[in-house]
């Protein structure tokens, strides 16, 4: 039976990933920066911890309480909308602290157990805004576009070991918590200047032709957690599957 550790699993996304693998008969550690068994009561088969990816005491205590896991979900991810120019540095630092920094540190925290056992599967999720450009979302663009660089070398990097790399890309999710996150640390990011501009583009995002669902996302991460092909990208959702085929062969 094999044992996968998924970030971010309060909501959306990662919530809806670590239900889907514990209904598959995976054992499923779920984290989150504070559990709350209201969200994922506990379960045979099914463990939630505590982990802020931005802390590397949090990541090694986490990977401790862990133990041996065959796949690492990395999903625990920030969202921002605003224009650039308003932007305190200080913010985009917060974004890329998560977004990147973060997934990166629980990359090099397993690889050690998965180039042991010369098995390990680390899937990535970022997003279709890598794909094709969107404006209003260069700091976070530019987080998940780092990723899928690092991506992209790290599975060269590791096949010597037998140790795979994955990206998952989910499309546009209005149903996720992605804004709501992120409330506080966009307020003031759209200046007068910005805000005719602005408001089309945020009623375009609230009609939107095709979306991504959690259960879109959680089925792909199931796709390439269970796929032995060399695939490297995974898009998730219809509206990232559309686009992936403009961007490129899926």
């Amino acid at each position: 039976m094999k044992t996968i550790l998924i970030t971010g699993c309060s909501s959306g996304y990662g919530l809806e990933t670590a239900r889907h693998f514990h209904a598959q008969g995976w054992n499923v550690i779920a984290t989150m920066r504070t559990p709350r068994a209201d969200v994922l009561p506990a379960a045979e088969r099914l463990r939630v911890l505590p982990l802020d990816v931005t802390r590397p005491d949090s990541i090694a205590a986490a990977i401790e309480a862990a133990g041996p896991i065959d796949v690492l979900v990395n999903n625990a991810g920030l969202g921002l909308f605003g224009a650039f120019e308003a932007t305190p540095m200080a913010t985009v630092r917060e974004i890329f602290e998560t977004n990147t920094f973060g997934m990166m540190a629980m990359a090099q925290a397993v690889l050690p157990q998965f180039r042991s056992r010369r098995a390990g599967l680390v899937i990535n999720v970022t997003s279709t805004v890598t794909m094709a450009p969107m404006p209003l979302v260069a700091a976070y663009t530019a987080s998940k576009t780092a990723i899928q660089g690092f991506s992209t070398s790290l599975a060269l990097e590791l096949a010597p070991f037998d140790v795979r790399v994955k990206l998952v890309e989910p499309g546009y999710g209005p149903g996720t918590r992605f804004t709501a996150n992120g409330t506080e640390r966009m307020q003031g990011l759209i200046p007068e200047a910005y805000a005719p501009f602005a408001q089309a583009i945020f009623a375009a995002l609230g009609n939107p032709a095709a979306v991504t669902t959690a259960a879109d996302v959680a089925e792909t991460v199931w796709r390439a957690a269970n796929d032995a092909s060399g695939q490297l990208r995974y898009p998730a959702g219809a509206d990232a599957v559309a686009r992936a085929v403009n961007d490129r062969p899926v």
